[in-house]
């Protein structure tokens, strides 16, 4: 099932998630529909706080990005060909190399896309959908969506990256998506 997508302040984004256990009710139905719902609205990855949850799960699917890009884009990034997976209760253990900027955008927050800094690679601990343990360390742009996702869970957004003045200039465009008096081409769920 296709669920609506949070927009920019509800509180649910800003919120520290929650690890969960085995016994979290509906598992299985709702990384389904995560997966679902971040393919129908074109996302490339999806936290649960996105979806008015507020649990430490997000889904990522990095692969896609390279089976879609174009012959010149072929060979940039170390991460080739990607990575789809599920991460329960993630937490980062290392952030390493260079930081590198890179045009993001946010399913809560729709039409708003800024270059963001970030590291080139992370080593996070996390459970797959089985609840087996992983220690991987991940790097360009699955390093990257992995990073937006993890932020979500710490109650952090991408525009938190961003220079203040930057977050002034957007200010009336937050408002306004907040506010649900913009266009989407999924469907949300706005925090009145």
């Amino acid at each position: 099932m296709i669920l609506p997508i949070v927009a920019y302040g509800s509180p649910v984004l800003r919120k520290v998630a929650t690890d969960i256990d085995t016994d979290y009710s509906g598992l299985s139905q709702l990384l389904a529909d995560m997966w679902e719902t971040m393919y129908n609205s074109n996302g490339v990855g999806l936290a649960a706080p996105q979806i008015n949850r507020d649990i430490r799960l997000f889904v990522m699917d990095s692969a896609q990005i390279f089976e879609n890009q174009d012959e010149d884009e072929k060979g940039m990034y170390p991460d080739e060909p990607g990575y789809k997976g599920v991460f329960i209760n993630a937490h980062i253990v290392s952030l390493d190399g260079q930081k590198w900027s890179y045009n993001e955008g946010c399913l809560s927050i729709p039409r708003v896309r800024e270059d963001i800094l970030r590291h080139q690679s992370v080593t996070i601990e996390f459970e797959d959908e089985n609840f087996n343990f992983h220690k991987k360390t991940f790097n360009g742009l699955t390093a990257r969506i992995i990073l937006h996702e993890y932020d979500h869970i710490d109650g952090k957004l991408f525009i938190d990256h961003i220079s203040p003045l930057k977050r002034t200039l957007l200010k009336r465009k937050l408002d306004d998506i907040s506010k649900g008096k913009i266009k989407s081409d999924y469907r949300m769920i706005f925090h009145k």
